[in-house]
């Protein structure tokens, strides 16, 4: 991913931006970024945690050329200055990369992970969560501004060990040796997403067992 992708990602964001303010029926637009948009800025370890609240910095990401976050960073910000403008009621969801078989070395998310995972915000996330969180922030009325979607944080060797071993299955990825087993301390937060996710899995329980709510 280049430079110029990031671009194409702008005009792409207010494109859909546009034309959701010109459909009177939206009732509110979910639009997925990513947790890059998120960790990547100038002393990024001197907070003690990161969430919903934090932006990478634009001008970060090209000096070292991390083109996804860039792109994502400057998509968000436009879709929402654009949502805020047409008085669009948009909700985004900053998510990690799903865990699967489509996750692999050549996903421009992991672009730094080394320096993510000693930054202790290196996460994934699995793929039903991931789509359960963009179902609640839709259908939520309480639901509003950003959320951050992970549902593992890569913070202990054995987990970065487990996480190599999914991203190239052919490779030999030993576990470190014991002298060298150090426990990263996880300093990003998703409490915002996970307090509404318990209402929403509360409700569709509810649903689940009550026939009259069922649809």
């Amino acid at each position: 991913m280049q430079e110029c992708m990031a671009e194409v990602e702008v005009r792409a964001a207010h494109n859909v931006l546009e034309a959701c303010a010109q459909t009177e029926t939206m009732e509110r637009v979910v639009f997925t970024s990513s947790v890059t948009a998120v960790v990547w800025k100038e002393h990024r370890r001197s907070t003690a945690t990161v969430d919903e609240r934090d932006w990478s910095d634009p001008n970060f990401c090209r000096r070292f050329k991390l083109w996804h976050a860039l792109g994502k960073t400057l998509a968000e910000k436009t879709a929402w200055a654009l949502a805020m403008d047409r008085g669009v009621e948009m909700i985004s969801v900053n998510a990690a990369p799903p865990t699967g078989p489509q996750l692999s070395v050549t996903n421009p998310y992991l672009k730094g992970a080394a320096e993510m995972y000693e930054d202790g915000v290196l996460v994934t996330v699995d793929v039903q969560l991931l789509v359960d969180a963009h179902v609640a922030v839709y259908e939520s009325p309480s639901a509003y501004g950003r959320y951050i979607c992970f549902g593992d944080a890569v913070c202990r060797p054995q987990d970065a060990v487990k996480l190599a071993r999914m991203l190239s299955p052919n490779s030999s990825c030993a576990p470190p040796p014991s002298g060298e087993l150090r426990v990263i301390e996880q300093r990003i937060q998703n409490k915002k997403l996970s307090k509404l996710m318990v209402s929403f899995y509360a409700g569709r329980h509810v649903e689940e067992n009550d026939p009259s709510m069922q649809r």
